[in-house]
């Protein structure tokens, strides 16, 4: 049995992807972008200067870690990897890479799935892990102010309030990436995405001018609200250098069950009782189908089944509550509610923190343990809440359509609609055949989140995975208007060049 490594930078599951697949995607990326290694590395040592020779990455196997992504779909190059330390030097690397026309890649803690952080073309990497202070926690405001490279895990750590977003990297990806990616998670039901939980930013723009706009004010109608256009951008506009999150009190009782319910509709019946009953306090609900909990099992390390037979789908939730007593009876009673009205086949709730953090495990491994099943094609996606049965049953018949014996591995955000829709190669077929049908199988997949009225990127992004499919599924207008933002912030073209638009 394989021990599924956790966090960013520990044990290397197999690269989903072969050669073959990442050289022609790395060749479409570079085909976005206009070379410019020769300008690059005449102009590094004034780069280099900027931050001092310390901090400035230039030998390739130290640059190893920042132009591979976590996958290992995506490799780039560079003259250098910066990593400045302060907002003034952020400030005179984008001055002065427009004043020469360089173009500069940004990263978070690369965990980043679309390949968005990796430079394709000899662009300059810069690197905001060092941009990792929590400059002021305002208890009575209830805000924390950060610098981008802080780690997710780490905010509003030590203090006796919440920072809700919790994703699958939160031990290595940074605040800075998560709201340029607009990143969602297991708590975007009840707290919404990166997007909801931000006050205020400062961004450094293309040209070196910082915008100060780091204001804890929840009421501010002073025109347009700028700070939207910078997240979910993926860095094409500007740098995100530090933000005004929304702290929540911290939950004084959790409540964790993993329930098996009747049949993919039964999951949306649920959820709609669950919020009816528990209201706010339904902060999580995770869908995951039989086939995500074998291959847990089967490379995670110290689990087990969670229920006393297996299913074919289960749903993880979870409620949490400032108030200390009475959460337990709420989950109880309206699990037996939905026991009588046939959605619930069995369930199980957690006894201890340890008995929930295994739970946890279970759905949080899934995308992990995919790995040592061969190769995997992965989409994320979002269709309404009440089309996701229909959308499994439809997405499953196409993939099989495509690759006879492929397993369609599909679980996530049931809340809200984002699913994983995961397919994992036939068991004993040859890898780089089957991964060398990624696009047949996203057409096949796409078309059946269009059909639904979905989204092709729930919380992922665009990245140059999917930037040839924006004119295929965006509004023409919406494209334009896209197009026209990038132009006016960005007129040479320097940040993030090849991503998104």
């Amino acid at each position: 049995m394989h021990a599924v490594a956790q966090g960013g930078r520990g044990k290397k599951a197999p690269s989903d992807h072969p050669h073959a697949r990442q050289n022609a995607l790395k060749s479409r990326a570079n085909e976005q972008t206009v070379p410019q290694t020769p300008r690059t590395r005449r102009a590094r040592p004034r780069f280099v200067a900027l931050v001092g020779e310390h901090h400035a990455v230039t030998d390739p196997a130290a640059q190893a870690d920042f132009l591979e992504e976590p996958r290992g779909l995506y490799h780039g190059r560079t003259p250098v990897v910066l990593r400045p330390g302060s907002v003034d030097e952020v400030a005179a690397i984008l001055a002065l890479a427009g004043e020469l026309g360089v173009p500069v890649v940004l990263q978070g803690g690369n965990t980043g799935l679309v390949g968005g952080q990796i430079p394709f073309s000899g662009e300059i990497l810069l690197s905001l892990t060092r941009l990792d202070r929590i400059r002021e926690i305002d208890p009575a405001s209830n805000t924390m102010t950060c610098e981008a490279g802080v780690v997710l895990q780490t905010a509003a750590a030590g203090v006796d309030r919440l920072f809700p977003l919790s994703l699958g990297a939160e031990g290595s990806c940074t605040i800075g990436g998560n709201l340029s990616t607009n990143a969602g998670g297991t708590a975007a039901l009840a707290y919404g995405v990166a997007r909801d939980l931000v006050l205020g930013l400062e961004v450094v723009l293309p040209d070196g001018r910082v915008w100060h706009g780091l204001n804890k004010l929840k009421k501010d109608n002073t025109g347009y609200e700028l700070k939207h256009l910078f997240m979910g951008a993926e860095g094409t506009l500007g740098v995100i250098t530090a933000a005004v999150l929304k702290l929540f009190p911290a939950p004084k009782s959790i409540e964790t069950a993993v329930v098996a319910v009747a049949s993919p509709e039964a999951a949306p019946a649920l959820l709609g009782l669950m919020q009816d009953r528990a209201g706010d306090n339904l902060t999580s609900f995770e869908l995951m189908a039989r086939i995500c909990v074998d291959f847990a099992l089967r490379h995670g390390t110290g689990l087990r089944d969670p229920l006393a037979a297996p299913h074919l789908w289960y749903v993880l939730i979870e409620l949490s509550s400032g108030v200390r007593r009475g959460l337990r009876d709420l989950m109880e009673e309206t699990l037996a509610l939905g026991l009588e009205r046939g959605l619930v086949a069995d369930a199980a709730m957690a006894e201890s923190l340890e008995h929930r953090a295994a739970f946890w495990r279970l759905r949080e491994l899934v995308a992990e343990a995919q790995k040592f099943e061969g190769g995997s094609i992965k989409q994320d996606v979002s269709v309404p809440v009440a089309a996701v049965p229909d959308f499994i049953r439809a997405a499953t018949v196409a993939a099989l359509r495509v690759v006879p014996g492929c397993r369609p591995v599909p679980f996530g955000h049931l809340g809200d609609g984002n699913i994983h829709f995961n397919v994992s190669q036939p068991v004993g077929a040859d890898k780089a055949a089957y991964l060398a049908r990624w696009d047949d199988m996203s057409d096949a997949v796409f078309a059946e989140v269009l059909a639904r009225g979905g989204s092709i990127s729930a919380e992922h992004g665009i990245g140059v995975m999917k930037r040839d499919y924006l004119p295929r599924v965006k509004d023409p207008v919406a494209l334009d208007l896209m197009r026209m933002l990038k132009t006016a912030l960005d007129p040479k073209g320097i940040l993030n060049p090849g991503k998104v638009v």
